[in-house]
């Protein structure tokens, strides 16, 4: 690995705890998704970075993230309608109050 790839690392790895942070203590469920939506865009960054200056160059870190792109995509979009059908029924986005499977 040589030196330029260290700067995207870095920055990959402090928005990755950013994100783990804001999804362990926050309680707004849309914070919640939000802060999932800043992890893996971390590791889309870091994704790209080894795929670009990685010891072997090569487009499957690119193409990786592209997929790990539209997956995420989908995944906002469904908890997006998870959250606005929770909100409608209790009126709340409290992710302590969710917990409706567990009685």
């Amino acid at each position: 690995m040589n030196d330029l790839a260290t700067p995207y690392l870095t920055l990959g790895a402090i928005l990755f705890c950013v994100g783990l942070y804001g999804a362990l203590t926050k309680r707004n469920a849309v914070i919640v998704l939000l802060s999932i939506e800043l992890m893996l865009n971390a590791v889309n960054l870091n994704l790209v970075a080894f795929a670009k200056l990685g010891h072997q160059p090569s487009l499957q870190g690119q193409i990786f993230s592209l997929f790990n792109m539209t997956v995420a995509a989908s995944e906002v979009a469904v908890g997006i309608a998870i959250l606005i059908a929770l909100f409608r029924n209790r009126g709340t986005v409290d992710v302590t109050e969710m917990d409706s499977l567990n009685k």
